[in-house]
C-alpha cells in the first residue's frame, strides 16, 4: 500500500519543478509514445481481425464451408447426394450450384465473368445476395425472359444497368462444317448487387439454375453442391463420411483448400504485425525509463531529505514506482481514446488521406473489400493493455531501485 505522503510526493514529481522542464517533456513524450503505441496496436489488429473476419464470413457466405465438385464440371444424380449431404450430422445447408467462367459483351465492351446458376429459394435465403441489391430486385430474374442480376463493379465497367441488354458468350456453341461457333444469348439486367468482395461484385452474373443448365446444355446436372457446417473448422471431419459417397462422382474441397494460401498469409501478417508495432510500446518504455532517471538526479537533495527524515528504501522506491505507473497509465487511457477514435471513423481519415496524398490507400482491386473492416477482440484489447502496463512497471524498476540505494550523508555534506 502507498502512504499518504508517498502518493503526495509523486504527485509533486509529476509536475515540473524549477529547472525541470526539459525532465517534463521528456516525461510528456514518454506519455505520448505509450499512447500512440496503445492505439496503433488496438487499430491495427481491430484490422486485421475485421480483415479476416469479414473476408471469412463474405467468402463463405457465397460459396460455404465446402464444395462437393463434380468432374468436368458436371455432378449428374446430385439430388440424392444433397439429400444425404443434408442428413449428415453437423450439416446446416446444402445447395446445388452451377458456375462456369464465360464471357460477357455490351456495346462493343467485353468482360470476363463467373456465371453462377442457383435455385430461386436458395438465392432468396442467401443474405450476401439477397441482402446487397443496389439496384432492380432479384426476384425479377425469374420472371419471364431471359433475366439475370449481376454485380456493381461489373456494372460500372460495361456501363450497364437495369433493363440494360448484355450478351452472355460460351465458347462451347454449335458445331458447323467451318468448327465450332460459339454461343452468343441476350439476357436483359434485373438486377445489380454488391457483396463487398472486389473478385465478385467485378465478375459474377446470377441466374436461376433452370436457365444456367439451359444456356450451358448441362442437362438436369448441376456442376457442384455448396455444404455450410456448424464449425467451418471441422469442416473437413464432419464431411468425412462423405468421401466414400462421392468416389468416382466428385472431389471434396473445404474452404481452406480452397482459400487456405490467403487466410494463412493473414494470420502470419497478422503476428508479424502485432511484434512490429509492439515495439513503439517498448520504445515508449525507454522514454519513461530515461524520463525517471533524469528525475532522481534532479531529486537527489530531496531523496536525501527524506530519508534522513525516517522515509524507509521501500517508501522512496514506491514513490518512483508510482511517478512512472502513473505515466504508463495515463499513457494507455490516451490510447484507448486514440485507438477507437480511429476505429469510429477509419474510413472517413482513410478518405481523407487518400484525398490528401492523391494516392489511393484502400483499393478494393488488391485488398478484396470495398472497405476497410474493423473488429475489436476484448481479448486483445485486455492483453494489450497489460503488457503496456508490466512494460510501464518494469521501467520504473531500476530508477526506484537507483533512488532507493541514495546515501543521504554523501548527498548532504556540503549542504
Amino acid at each position: 500500500m502507498i502512504a499518504s505522503y508517498e502518493r503526495m510526493v509523486a504527485g509533486r514529481y509529476l509536475m515540473p519543478g524549477r529547472g525541470e522542464a526539459f525532465i517534463f517533456l521528456v516525461a510528456s513524450v514518454s506519455l505520448v509514445a505509450v499512447a500512440l503505441g496503445v492505439a496503433a496496436l488496438i487499430a491495427v489488429m481491430s484490422v486485421m481481425n475485421g480483415f479476416r473476419a469479414e473476408l471469412f464470413d463474405k467468402i463463405l457466405g457465397l460459396n460455404g464451408h465446402a464444395v462437393v465438385q463434380g468432374y468436368g464440371g458436371r455432378l449428374p444424380g446430385w439430388e440424392p447426394l444433397l439429400a444425404d449431404v443434408k442428413a449428415l450430422p453437423g450439416v446446416t445447408d446444402a445447395e446445388p450450384i452451377i458456375e462456369q467462367p464465360l464471357i460477357v459483351s455490351y456495346k462493343n465492351r467485353a468482360e470476363g465473368i463467373l456465371l453462377r446458376g442457383m435455385r430461386m429459394t436458395d438465392i432468396a435465403r442467401n443474405k450476401m445476395l439477397a441482402g446487397n441489391v443496389v439496384a432492380g430486385k432479384l426476384a425479377g430474374i425469374a420472371g419471364e425472359g431471359n433475366q439475370v442480376a449481376i454485380g456493381a463493379r461489373l456494372s460500372e465497367t460495361l456501363g450497364a444497368g437495369v433493363g440494360d441488354t448484355i450478351s452472355l458468350i460460351s465458347p462451347e456453341g454449335q458445331v458447323t462444317p467451318f468448327g465450332t461457333t460459339p454461343r452468343i444469348v441476350p439476357y436483359t439486367i434485373a438486377a445489380v448487387f454488391e457483396v463487398g468482395i472486389f473478385d465478385y461484385d467485378k465478375a459474377l452474373v446470377l441466374m436461376p439454375m433452370d436457365r444456367a443448365q439451359t444456356f450451358l446444355r448441362l442437362g438436369s446436372d448441376v456442376g457442384m453442391v455448396t455444404v455450410t457446417t456448424t464449425d467451418a473448422n471441422r469442416a473437413d471431419r464432419i464431411l468425412a463420411p462423405l468421401v466414400p459417397r462421392i468416389a468416382g462422382k466428385g472431389v471434396l474441397v473445404d474452404w481452406r483448400q480452397m482459400n487456405g494460401v490467403l487466410f494463412e498469409a493473414l494470420s502470419v501478417e497478422r503476428t508479424v504485425m502485432f511484434v512490429v508495432v509492439g515495439f513503439i510500446i517498448l520504445v515508449a518504455v525507454f522514454n519513461i525509463l530515461t524520463s525517471l532517471i533524469m528525475l532522481v538526479r534532479a531529486k537527489t537533495k530531496d531523496i536525501a531529505i527524506l530519508r534522513t527524515m525516517g522515509a524507509a528504501r521501500s517508501a522512496i522506491m514506491r514513490v518512483f514506482v508510482t511517478v512512472g505507473t502513473v505515466i504508463g497509465v495515463l499513457g494507455i487511457g490516451l490510447g484507448l481514446i486514440l485507438g477507437f477514435a480511429f476505429l469510429a471513423w477509419r474510413q472517413q481519415i482513410v478518405t481523407a488521406i487518400s484525398s490528401l496524398t492523391g494516392v489511393e490507400l484502400w483499393d478494393p482491386r488488391i485488398r478484396y473489400l470495398t472497405e476497410l473492416p474493423a473488429k475489436t477482440d476484448p481479448v486483445e484489447v485486455t492483453a494489450i493493455i497489460v503488457l503496456a502496463l508490466v512494460l510501464s512497471l518494469l521501467a520504473t524498476l531500476y530508477p526506484a531501485w537507483k533512488a532507493a540505494n541514495t546515501d543521504p550523508v554523501q548527498v548532504l555534506r556540503y549542504e
